[in-house]
């Protein structure tokens, strides 16, 4: 048993006091573990494009100041008392993803990336918009329960939910970390939802984290191309070495659309957009071949909008879809999209990934680099910049 206070647990966490503000390493106190939570030891946390437009007010999470972070990995240190017959227990190596509400059509159908309710359960924390498990020490209630977690912090309350164990070594939580979301969601997207065929092409816009997961989860399928996408030359490199067979800049070509026709005359059969940028949206979707499918997952700003040729979407039979986390349940068997059968349908997904990487399939180890955690800012900006 951990010799912490069962209440009124003090720690550390990176706060943002409003939008716009920076992270500022502050102590703060953590409620009691309630019955189906967890006290959870952070040792490592992926910096995740949402936590960043969350933090500079582009996203709306309710209130601040608040703890974000939701990508984080760590050890249990307490159970509440409705987890004792979870198979968890205190000691044990755990990553951290979404929640979902466990109750609507999709939950039930197992596609829980895809809950009616994700954004109540995840912006605005799982307790509840009113309800917090953080506060300041002098007594400023902040916002918490994060994606169920708030994993910035050294210490978190953690909802059973969004927890996927795992029995690996500790050290590998340094570059597993971001399995809880965006490695997650990039190739959930290829091999759970889409699910391209080997004589099929696609094309992936943005290469961060998400991109260069869903690009190697193509390469794993394999399929007959793959186009990546960016405006770094960088990622452009990376993208390459992982498997692209064509790639683009962005910023030496007018029309993405027509740069992406010079290699596939007919147009691509998928795109995985990662942006969020309603210019690429636009262009991806005239880009697509006949019956072909573009995927938005990146975040696009509340309230843009794209554009379509309607008549082209129907002559040319295609379709758009949203896709959160990859429609996938973490920590179950995961749902298949369409009749073939989804790597995710034959194991838990996220240990699926893990086998991927240990098979050299899934490198994600070489995607990114730890700071500690005054050097947040530092990180957001390398991550920007696409030195990371």
């Amino acid at each position: 048993m951990d010799s912490l206070p069962t209440k009124n647990i003090p720690t550390k966490a990176l706060v943002v006091e409003k939008p716009g503000a920076p992270f500022v390493l502050e102590d703060v106190i953590l409620d009691e573990v309630r019955s189906q939570e967890l006290l959870v030891e952070i040792k490592y946390a992926g910096v995740c494009h949402t936590d960043i437009v969350v933090q500079e007010g582009k996203m709306p999470i309710g209130s601040f100041p608040a703890v974000l972070g939701h990508e984080g990995a760590g050890v249990i240190l307490r159970l509440g008392d409705g987890l004792k017959e979870s198979g968890l227990v205190a000691g044990d190596r755990v990553m951290l993803g979404y929640c979902s509400c466990m109750e609507c059509p999709a939950c039930n159908e197992g596609r829980k990336g895809a809950c009616n309710n994700i954004a109540m359960v995840n912006f605005a924390g799982a307790r509840g918009p009113e309800d917090s498990p953080l506060r300041l020490a002098n007594g400023t209630s902040i916002r918490g329960a994060f994606f169920g977690q708030s994993s910035f912090s050294k210490l978190a309350i953690v909802d059973y939910r969004a927890v996927v164990k795992y029995d690996g070594p500790v050290e590998d939580l340094s570059f597993l970390a971001p399995l809880g979301c965006g490695y997650m969601t990039g190739a959930a997207t290829v091999l759970n939802v889409l699910q391209p065929k080997p004589s099929q092409t696609v094309a992936i816009f943005g290469l961060g984290a998400v991109g260069l997961c869903a690009l190697m989860a193509a390469k794993s399928v394999p399929v007959a191309e793959i186009i990546a996408v960016d405006i770094l030359d960088s990622r452009l490199e990376m993208a390459t070495k992982f498997g692209a067979t064509k790639t683009i800049n962005g910023k030496q070509h007018d029309s993405i659309e027509a740069a992406i026709r010079e290699v596939s005359q007919a147009g691509v059969d998928y795109i995985v957009d990662t942006t969020g940028l309603t210019k690429m949206i636009n262009e991806g979707i005239k880009a697509l071949g006949h019956g072909g499918t573009f995927a938005v997952v990146g975040t696009p700003r509340p309230g843009e909008l794209a554009e379509f040729d309607a008549l082209d979407m129907l002559v040319h039979c295609k379709k758009i879809i949203g896709i959160t986390g990859g429609y996938c349940d973490p920590q179950a068997v995961s749902c298949s999209f369409g009749s073939a059968p989804a790597l995710a349908d034959l194991q838990k997904f996220i240990p699926r990934l893990v086998q991927m990487f240990r098979s050299g399939k899934f490198p994600i180890d070489t995607l990114s680099k730890t700071y500690p955690p005054t050097e947040i800012e530092q990180a957001m900006q390398d991550m920007k910049s696409g030195k990371v």
